[in-house]
């Protein structure tokens, strides 16, 4: 009636850690974020970190935290923590990733104390992956959290550290945390977990370099926008000009005018949307601004998302753009 459930050794799959795992890693990072309730976003593969090689650099787009991970395909061990910690320094980094077969008790403990010891903006994770099958039927993946920060411990170390987060922070934090909540619950939006105390958040289109967003911006407007950062003007110009030039059909797909804000002095772009709002209004008028932010944040998934894709990625691989420069 039933299958047998079989675990597969990671080798049988991925026979080399940095040439097989590590690529498989880097291009399923998405994935990772979902375990861990973040949006991840690949910065780049083996990093250097003076004569050594970090795996995967990454960032966290809610925070824009640099997030470094370390993987083996065998049970974990001192040579890769002491990495690990080297790689956490040379990176100043935020989020910590340790990823393994399995993680020795000694190991777990050890990512726990480091939580409970450093400050409430560095966490260590410790996560392991499977692989398992039914039968004969196809390969399936899944990782699993061996060690996180206490959230508990965290928030009361950093009430006690500092009172750096105003009342307007709190009220931020308070609200993004709604609205994460509501796009990760109700419509598989993001895989974020935690608001954070500022006046935006990010979120993963799935093409590098390509953001939704959602923000409270100065003048008392709320604004929803895909924002264009791939890290070089030429190219974000690029993009933003092809999609320029769909304006009529993009906008009766809204059924409203976009912001078209091209930014010629900054390296971004971005495609946006106002309404009246601020932080400080009342609660249930907040209620209503986050409805806004759910439903314009879906749209320009939805209208944008498949449009935006193919352009960016053309973009983002080509070596140049033959004379765009010039052509400005």
């Amino acid at each position: 009636m039933f299958g047998e459930l079989k675990k597969v050794s990671l080798r049988d799959i991925w026979p080399h850690e940095a040439s097989d795992f590590t690529p498989w890693l880097a291009a399923n990072i998405e994935e990772l974020g979902k375990a861990l309730g973040m949006d991840l976003e690949l910065t780049e593969r083996e990093a250097s970190v003076g004569d050594f090689s970090l795996d995967i650099l990454a960032k966290d787009l809610g925070t824009s935290h640099t997030v470094i991970i370390e993987n083996q395909l065998t049970q974990t061990d001192h040579d890769h923590l002491g990495k690990l910690l080297t790689y956490s320094a040379g990176f100043d980094a935020s989020i910590v990733i340790w990823i393994s077969e399995s993680i020795r008790e000694e190991h777990r403990q050890a990512l726990d104390w480091l939580n409970q010891r450093t400050d409430g903006d560095t966490s260590f994770f410790g996560v392991v992956v499977e692989v398992i099958k039914i039968d004969d039927s196809k390969p399936a993946f899944s990782f699993k959290l061996a060690a996180s920060p206490n959230e508990w411990q965290k928030t009361k170390k950093g009430r006690g550290q500092s009172a750096s987060v105003s009342s307007k922070g709190e009220r931020y934090q308070s609200y993004f945390q709604s609205l994460i909540d509501d796009l990760r619950e109700n419509h598989r939006f993001t895989s974020a977990k935690a608001g954070q105390p500022q006046n935006w958040y990010s979120f993963s289109s799935g093409v590098k370099g390509i953001y939704y967003g959602a923000n409270f911006a100065a003048g008392g407007k709320a604004r929803a926008e895909l924002y264009i950062d791939l890290g070089d003007y030429d190219k974000n110009k690029y993009v933003f000009d092809e999609l320029l030039k769909y304006k009529e059909s993009l906008e009766t797909a809204f059924g409203e005018p976009i912001e078209w804000e091209r930014l010629d002095n900054k390296r971004a772009s971005r495609l946006a949307f106002y309404c009246d709002a601020s932080i400080a209004d009342p609660d249930s008028e907040l209620e209503q601004v986050q409805a806004w932010h759910v439903k314009k944040l879906l749209k320009i998934k939805e209208v944008l998302g498949a449009k935006v894709a193919p352009i960016a990625t053309y973009a983002n691989n080509a070596l140049l753009l033959d004379n765009f420069s010039t052509s400005l």
